[in-house]
């Protein structure tokens, strides 16, 4: 009987070891990284392309392009993608990217 229950208590604490160590993974996996991109769009067309086109990414989470500044702000999951991959993206729709450097004062 002793054995019995020890083997069940043996069983639940490597199940639940096993499940907090999942979560706990998944959670890295998850981490998040924000580019700003320069890119020269000169019409609505263009805006709407890109947001078409860049939303279905593998990796993106949120995009916002400004047509005023002519930029495109990425989020997007550092695990599946890369702030390069996501140039390229852009790229191959016709337009030219670069990194947006911020202004020093």
């Amino acid at each position: 009987m002793d054995m019995k229950i020890f083997l069940i208590t043996l069983v639940l604490i490597l199940g639940v070891s096993a499940t907090v160590f999942a979560q706990t993974k998944q959670k890295v996996n998850n981490e998040k990284e924000t580019v700003l991109f320069d890119v020269s769009m000169t019409c609505e067309n263009c805006q709407k392309r890109i947001e078409k086109n860049i939303a279905f990414e593998k990796g993106v989470t949120d995009m916002k392009v400004n047509l005023e500044n002519k930029t495109v702000l990425i989020e997007f999951k550092k695990s599946q993608t890369t702030v390069a991959k996501l140039q390229a993206a852009i790229e191959k729709l016709g337009y030219t990217v670069k990194v947006h450097e911020p202004t020093k004062k």
